[in-house]
């Protein structure tokens, strides 16, 4: 970490003798933008009953954006970007209940030759690569690794949201298809300053490959002091450290998603370890895709009973045009002794 400081400063310096100089001509944009999703199916989850529903968020969560930025010249910009959630089927902003207003994204950044940093409220680099490399992308509905890490049952999954409040981030440009974004979150409370969460990713990507390589440490989950209650199968919780590995090959006929992720969760009775993998496929049928993923998880140690978590799930996907979509799908997911649940429907996506 601290090389990568180190190495940052020209880059500060340098920016600052530009922004000095910038003329008062520097060009700006603002745009808005955005995605709604309505799905209409039945949702049963593990161990629950099944309810029939209309709501957004079948293959994407719906949200709205505003992002600027103005270019100060050599290469030198600010930038801006402003995301809420909010649920389509009855027009509250927010993922769910007492959701802040932009809890996608929140923040201000500074863009140089030599990468950029920003800082806010920011969607973290695991999140990232979680959706992008699994058939179902950022789906809450039907996505097996997006249920297996972020939708954990019992002892099992990632703590701390997908996105961060009063963090800091540095990414990396892009060299021979290699980039690397770095994120630190400071817990923001007096007399605490051990309360933080911190992570990086290695990402390549080159013709049909994509590779990412993440780590991620948390030590509270919303506000400092507050993470011992934060996964309840595991009380007493200190800490969490996660490391996911993801790729795809796309071989034309077929794109093939594989990743691993392996969740340490550091609590007063010892530690429990998840250990997660994933196997998916994205196949072109006529100008549609068919979807398809199966993730696996395993928890052993003292609090997790060696409980097991099996996902699959199937769909497809149809574009009406380049800005909208039809798609239905079908998940199975089965926990530990729990009744299996079972999720379906269909529903429209369009971007904007």
């Amino acid at each position: 970490m601290s090389g990568a400081k180190f190495k940052l400063l020209p880059s500060l310096c340098l920016f600052g003798t530009a922004a000095l100089s910038a003329p008062a001509f520097a060009q700006s944009s603002v745009q808005l933008y955005g995605l709604v999703d309505a799905f209409v199916g039945s949702v049963k989850n593990p161990g629950a009953h099944a309810a029939v529903v209309t709501q957004g968020g079948g293959l994407s969560t719906s949200f709205w954006g505003l992002r600027g930025t103005e270019d100060l010249g050599g290469g030198y910009s600010t930038f801006f970007v402003l995301e809420s959630y909010f649920q389509p089927q009855n027009g509250t902003y927010g993922r769910f209940t007492n959701d802040s207003f932009f809890s996608r994204n929140a923040y201000l950044g500074i863009a140089t030759p030599y990468g950029s940093i920003r800082a806010g409220r920011l969607t973290t680099p695991l999140y990232i690569s979680t959706i992008n490399l699994n058939p179902f992308f950022n789906s809450y509905t039907f996505s097996p690794w997006i249920f297996h890490t972020y939708k954990g049952l019992g002892p099992q999954g990632v703590v701390g949201d997908s996105g961060w409040n009063n963090a800091v981030a540095y990414s990396s440009p892009t060299i021979g298809g290699l980039n690397g974004t770095v994120i630190y979150s400071f817990g923001n409370t007096a007399g605490d300053a051990g309360a933080h969460k911190w992570g990086g990713t290695l990402n390549y990507a080159n013709g049909p490959v994509v590779l990412a390589a993440n780590y991620q440490y948390i030590n509270y989950s919303s506000v400092a002091g507050d993470i011992a209650t934060a996964l309840p199968a595991i009380p007493g919780l200190k800490s969490q450290e996660t490391i996911q590995l993801d790729g795809s090959y796309n071989f034309n006929v077929v794109r093939v998603f594989a990743g691993f992720m392996n969740i340490r969760d550091k609590a007063t009775l010892g530690t429990t370890t998840t250990n997660s993998e994933q196997l998916g496929v994205s196949i072109p049928v006529g100008v549609g895709s068919v979807l398809g993923d199966f993730v696996y998880s395993k928890s052993t140690g003292p609090n997790s009973g060696d409980v097991h978590r099996t996902t699959w799930a199937v769909g497809y996907d149809y574009p009406l045009s380049k800005r909208t979509d039809v798609y239905a799908a079908f998940k199975y997911d089965h926990y530990a002794s729990q009744s299996t649940g079972l999720t379906y429907g269909a529903g429209l996506r369009h971007n904007f």
